[in-house]
């Protein structure tokens, strides 16, 4: 009997997190007669950026939290969108400031996201929060790293003394998640693009965590058996690039679409070995999005002084 792995079901856990948002948000305007402000700052014409932007304000519509998007031209300078920053700092009906990336070239991404208030900043980016997260203090943690953590504790993963995988080292995923597992007292790997023996780490991990980018990188043969696995990894696939196992398994997908998303687990060779495993797409995805509404909601009640 081929035993299946217990599918992480990011939809329905991000679901549940709105859900709780929404009647927290609710409350706040019951009580205050305000609501938490989130300003979406968009660059460009990067049809990529347009979709994010797009959800995070359906994201919010859902919840009843106030969302602006905030467009300008990619010939912007720095300092046009510093000022802009600072408007919004300075408004108190605003909680959340989000810069979507990447910026145009000519843009310094890092005066940019530094310019935003710590307090304020709901993606977790700044130095402060980074710093605070390093040193186990409250802060606004990056939104992608925070879902990861709290779908695995709602699937009642216990991480202390894990060991724990993390293949990638972004500051966007990969740092944040790794420095969030040792504050979960998980005991941490972290592999990269210069990690001379992937599959040595790798096939040792109790929990394996993978955000690089580069489809089917985890096999089969690279994972322990009962691992938890969470794949991080967006990857469009087309039909003329699809091996025949995958053209099978998302037929419908490359019918209706010409092509399919898939992460950077090889999925129908890992499941089969896993314990649990997030799915791509409806896994860590959804996640996202609801940690970024929750981050607003924290922002708002600190900025409101609501306890």
């Amino acid at each position: 009997m081929i035993k299946i792995a217990k599918l992480i079901d990011g939809t329905k856990i991000s679901q549940d997190i709105k859900n709780e948002v929404k009647e927290e948000v609710k409350k706040i305007k019951q009580s205050t007669g305000k609501v938490p402000g989130l300003s979406v700052i968009l660059v460009g014409e990067n049809p990529a950026s347009k979709v994010y932007v797009g959800s995070k304000q359906r994201g919010c519509e859902e919840v009843g939290i106030k969302s602006e998007s905030i467009k300008m031209e990619d010939t912007v300078s720095t300092e046009d969108v510093l000022k802009e920053i600072d408007r919004l700092n300075n408004n108190p009906e605003i909680h959340g400031i989000l810069v979507q990336l990447p910026l145009p070239e000519q843009v310094d991404k890092d005066r940019v996201l530094q310019a935003i208030l710590p307090e304020k900043d709901v993606d977790g980016f700044h130095p402060v929060n980074m710093g605070k997260l390093v040193s186990q203090q409250e802060c606004l943690a990056p939104a992608t790293p925070s879902g990861i953590i709290e779908m695995l504790k709602r699937e009642k993963i216990n991480l202390k003394g894990m060991n724990a995988v993390m293949v990638g080292h972004s500051e966007i995923v990969g740092k944040p998640t790794s420095l969030l597992l040792l504050n979960e007292w998980a005991t941490v790997t972290i592999c990269h693009i210069e990690t001379a023996d992937l599959k040595m780490h790798t096939v040792n991990a109790d929990l394996l965590i993978v955000a690089t980018g580069v489809p089917y990188l985890i096999k089969g043969d690279m994972v322990k058996e009962g691992a938890v696995v969470i794949d991080v990894g967006i990857n469009r696939i087309t039909k003329d690039k699809a091996s025949p196992g995958l053209l099978e398994w998302r037929k419908e997908d490359f019918e209706k679409k010409g092509a399919t998303l898939i992460g950077d687990v090889d999925f129908l060779a890992v499941e089969p070995k896993a314990s649990h495993i997030s799915p791509v797409p409806g896994g860590v995805g959804p996640m996202t999005i609801a940690m970024l509404l929750s981050n607003t909601l924290k922002a708002a009640k600190n900025l409101m002084g609501i306890k």
